[in-house]
């Protein structure tokens, strides 16, 4: 049976107001009248029913099978001994059409696809060797380099057979932490981002309170000159002066301080890492007068280099996805379709988790001039259509969606989850849509997502060799490093204030997950593994006019089990 006909069956099911599950499609597409099969069942299926089962189609299959046996047995007693034995022997051929599907599938050569260079495999039948990235390769040449892994509808993979094993549901275990939607408490007033900052402060100073004999401003500035003294503080300031040295002015709850970083004692590239508003360490030794300290080392909150990940105690992959932007006249419904019809194959058996960060519609009012690129110009009509494409996907599958700034929620982070009006539209599959940002724990696997605006700000402010549009992923080290994502205050980052700073990453995550960019990046920070995913949508206008070549049509491809990654390619 060939691919189309699961897809095929998947999206009348779809148009018909219905999910289904994959063993349901399977059987559907295995009917010797799949057409009449689906009709029949779509006729009989329950009126509170939101998903065809498996269930369902044997309950008319069955009947119809019933039928034609009836009709056989009337033709064999009105023929003769030959007739009859003719009769048989067609009875006998069509009598277990899924049978002979899988039969003709097991006779048939399984093709591995051609790799993007357009060679086919050296050998048939053999598993594709995973892109796996652990050194930071980021850009769409080196995933091809790489081996990267065609996953059109056109590969020639064969479908899916009856006895092929099912997801289990008992044998998952997806908890969702730092959610807030529902939890808003910011009123704007100037006591709220005290509050924020001071618990910032707090959370991020007790990383870095066992690394150095830290003091607080006020008794530093008490005490005499020449002593070793260290601080801890967010960064009130940071200049170059004109010798060509850095005055950094940390502040703390009990008042400020400066630090003078001289440019020969080697410390010019953490000075180029340095955010406003980040908490950072300073040591060093107080001047003669006390009113300033040399610093002698710099110390970021930072990810422990021995930090040791988590993972599944079975085989089992999540999809990490970002950007649809369903609404733009660029939304690529033909690569996410591609994408969904993979998902019914037996390649992605394993992939029963869809991580979605941000930006599911293309939003209204984003960016100057959007409504000359909308194909769905109505914000509602935008989540709808999303809600539509949604239902391609297994309905066995488990979703968790975060908001992004093209979202309709609030543009200040954290965001909330969406309201309940919108909510409602997007019920497919009894998604969990949490804020942004939302650690999520699958099977042993904490993946941090978060959408990422705050990476325009890194990447602007940085040098390029340390982030960069082309390697993304580098700029979220620079995030890990500081142990928040989006240190900076007052820039293009929004940021409400809350009775504590959501925004901390206080627990060091296994995977990092964002989107924003649309570009393509993964790597390893401190065994951690940091993956951009790029997007869904084709170059637009605006994109053009601020020189963004968007990776579009991507899905990054998670093993739980062993924190490999395989990069498919569905445009």
């Amino acid at each position: 049976m060939p691919l189309e006909s699961n897809a095929r069956i998947a999206k009348e099911l779809a148009r018909h107001g219905y999910n289904a599950e994959r063993e349901a499609v399977t059987l559907l597409a295995s009917a010797s009248d799949s057409a009449a099969v689906v009709e029949s069942v779509v006729d009989r299926a329950p009126a509170d029913a939101l998903r065809i089962t498996a269930d369902h189609v044997r309950a008319v299959t069955d009947d119809r099978a019933a039928t034609d046996d009836r009709t056989a047995t009337d033709d064999h007693a009105a023929t003769d001994d030959h007739a009859a034995t003719d009769d048989r022997a067609a009875t006998d051929d069509r009598a277990d059409p899924a049978a002979n599907s899988t039969a003709a599938s097991a006779d048939s050569t399984h093709t591995s696809p051609p790799n993007r260079n357009g060679n086919e495999p050296a050998s048939e039948g053999l598993k594709e060797a995973s892109p796996v990235e652990t050194g930071g390769s980021s850009s769409t040449t080196r995933a091809a380099s790489n081996g990267e892994t065609a996953g059109s509808a056109s590969d020639t993979t064969p479908d899916r057979t009856d006895d092929a094993p099912h997801h289990d549901p008992d044998l998952r275990e997806l908890t969702v932490g730092n959610d807030m939607t529902g939890r808003s408490t910011g009123t704007g007033a100037y006591s709220d981002f005290v509050r924020t900052f001071r618990d910032r402060y707090e959370r991020l100073s007790k990383v870095l309170r066992g690394r150095v004999n830290h003091r607080p401003a006020e008794a530093i500035a008490e005490m005499p000159g020449g002593s070793d003294a260290a601080m801890i503080g967010l960064v009130n300031d940071v200049r170059s002066t004109k010798s060509g040295h850095w005055l950094i002015e940390l502040e703390d709850t009990t008042g400020t301080f400066p630090a003078l970083v001289m440019k020969d004692k080697g410390l010019a590239d953490l000075v180029d890492e340095i955010l406003m508003d980040e908490c950072l360490a300073i040591e060093g030794t107080l001047a003669d007068d006390s009113g300033i300290l040399f610093a002698d080392s710099l110390h970021f909150p930072d990810i422990p280099r021995t930090h040791r990940t988590g993972g599944a105690d079975r085989h089992v992959q999540a999809a990490l996805i970002s950007d649809v932007h369903v609404g733009s006249d660029e939304f690529m419904a033909d690569a996410w379709s591609s994408f969904t019809d993979w998902l019914h194959t037996p390649e992605a058996e394993p992939v029963e988790y869809v991580l979605l960060a941000g930006d599911m519609v293309e939003g209204v009012g984003v960016y100057p001039n959007q409504d000359e690129e909308l194909e769905i110009v109505d914000i509602y009509d935008q989540y709808e259509a999303f809600a539509e494409y949604l239902k391609e996907v297994p309905a066995d599958t488990e979703i968790v969606m975060i908001p992004g700034n093209h979202d309709a929620v609030r543009l200040a982070e954290p965001q909330p989850g969406f309201n309940d009006e919108i909510r409602d539209i997007m019920d497919v599959h009894d998604a969990q849509i949490v804020s942004n940002p939302a650690t999520v724990t699958v099977e042993g696997v904490d993946v941090l997502m978060y959408h990422g605006v705050s990476l325009d700000e890194v990447i602007a402010e940085l040098p390029e060799e340390k982030a960069s549009y082309d390697e993304p992923h580098k700029a979220m080290y620079q995030l890990l490093k500081k142990r928040h994502v989006a240190p900076q205050f007052g820039g293009h980052t929004r940021v409400a204030p809350e009775e504590r700073d959501y925004l901390v990453i206080e627990d060091v995550p296994d995977v990092f997950h964002t989107g924003h960019v649309h570009k393509l990046g993964w790597g390893k920070y401190h065994n951690v593994l940091a993956v951009n995913s790029g997007c869904w949508q084709a170059q637009t206008d605006f994109q053009k006019s601020v020189n963004i070549n968007p990776d579009s049509g991507y899905a990054p491809i998670l093993d739980l089990d062993t924190l490999d990654m395989t990069v498919r390619k569905f445009s």
